[in-house]
């Protein structure tokens, strides 16, 4: 094992204590909504003068993903730190409460509410307009919320499983049949969904819920993994072994790949099949290697040269790198030296490049020349999931 990943276990558990301290002491929003709009390099709360990233919209994607979060890690410290545990389900149980009720009030999860909880979408000036809302479509949000409510009422709520259970199958319905959209900041619409590409995005995310249905005890629920894992395999990875985003497309975001693996592996467990988990490791590394520069995973990279296409490197691959390599390594498959490598590499560039110590926060964006205040998706900072789960899977591996 090399020097750096010797106390990874410690590190990773010590960084997410920071995290969930941090997040526990800030003042939920509405009373009840985590709060982590927070410009990532100046460490300052966002306000009103800067629009939709202001303190008076809530990413229903940030609250369903960090719901999920927050139950798993009370479920993880409840025999080594009951405090801590006590602190989180009391954030938890109203947020879970608060995210029931949207749900079903509109019957999804939404990207972007607005102050009333209103379904919004950015419009081209800058604000905000009413969201469509269409029963038959479906989103990530769905997605998160889906997991987040799991999660939470296997905690919680056991008599409220059953109904989330079928709005999480109705999800991967909607994936199955064409009925999902990606693109969350445009009209939820069947001419988005049909202008979409063809990326693995939709089944890598779902494939996300499969290890925590086994860890909340609903081993059975998560039967289609194996299948999900096949498909995307037979379809997306190409000939040269790289896992594509959108088959015969050259832009490559390598860090989908690599969650994708992890996810893989989470499911797998040490005992899946021994055949598949080398197919894997070997997926991974061709993707890490493919990608990786400093400061860390590009958000963009051509597929057939390995050119940088954009100048964004996002923190989430590379704890995401970390999870994966150590769930490969710990479940068996045996590219040893390299699981290790990979892991060795994604360590020391993210506590190096972007983790901010005692702030509880990584930096979200970098390019080449420095931190920048650069998010794709949403202003709240994902520290929870994104980089808690990831190394949370990495120490108990």
């Amino acid at each position: 094992m090399t020097r750096v990943l010797a106390d990874a276990a410690q590190r990773y558990d010590a960084a997410n204590q920071i995290t969930l301290n941090w997040l526990l002491e800030r003042p939920p929003v509405m009373g009840v909504f985590i709060n982590t709009r927070v410009n990532p390099v100046t460490g300052q709360d966002y306000t009103a003068v800067d629009g939709l990233r202001g303190p008076d919209w809530i990413c229903g994607w940030i609250q369903g993903r960090g719901l999920e979060a927050l139950v798993t890690f009370a479920a993880h410290y409840e025999q080594i730190a009951p405090e801590l545990t006590l602190r989180l389900d009391a954030f938890s149980m109203p947020l879970y409460a608060a995210l029931c009720d949207l749900q079903a009030k509109h019957g999804h999860g939404y990207f972007l509410y607005d102050r009333d909880l209103r379904p919004v979408r950015k419009d081209n000036m800058g604000g905000a307009v009413p969201q469509s809302m269409n029963a038959d479509l479906y989103s990530y949000s769905d997605i998160f919320f889906a997991k987040g409510l799991i999660a939470a009422a296997a905690r919680f709520a056991p008599a409220d499983l059953p109904r989330h259970i079928d709005f999480f199958h109705q999800i991967r319905a909607a994936i199955a049949d064409k009925r999902f959209q990606m693109g969350e900041q445009v009209e939820i619409s069947r001419e988005a969904i049909a202008a979409e590409p063809d990326d693995h995005g939709p089944r890598m995310i779902l494939l996300g819920a499969a290890g925590m249905l086994k860890r909340v005890g609903l081993a059975e629920q998560a039967r289609w993994a194996d299948e999900t894992i096949e498909e995307v395999l037979a379809h997306w990875l190409d000939a040269t072994g790289l896992l594509r985003n959108v088959p015969g497309m050259d832009v490559l975001n390598a860090g989908h790949g690599i969650e994708f693996v992890g996810f893989a592996f989470d499911h797998l467990g040490p005992a899946g099949d021994s055949a598949l988990k080398v197919h894997l490791s070997r997926v991974l590394i061709r993707l890490f290697d493919h990608a990786f520069r400093e400061p860390g995973v590009p958000l963009a990279v051509s597929a057939a040269s390995g050119e940088l296409l954009e100048p964004w490197f996002p923190w989430w691959p590379l704890p995401e790198t970390i999870r994966a390599a150590a769930l490969a390594r710990a479940y068996g498959a045996p590219q040893v030296a390299d699981l290790e490598r990979i892991q060795t590499a994604a360590d020391s560039a993210f506590f190096r490049n972007y983790w901010r110590g005692s702030l509880g926060f990584a930096y979200q964006g970098r390019t080449p020349g420095g931190p920048v205040d650069y998010v794709p998706a949403t202003p709240d900072l994902d520290p929870g999931y994104h980089t808690g789960l990831s190394l949370l899977a990495a120490q108990t591996a």
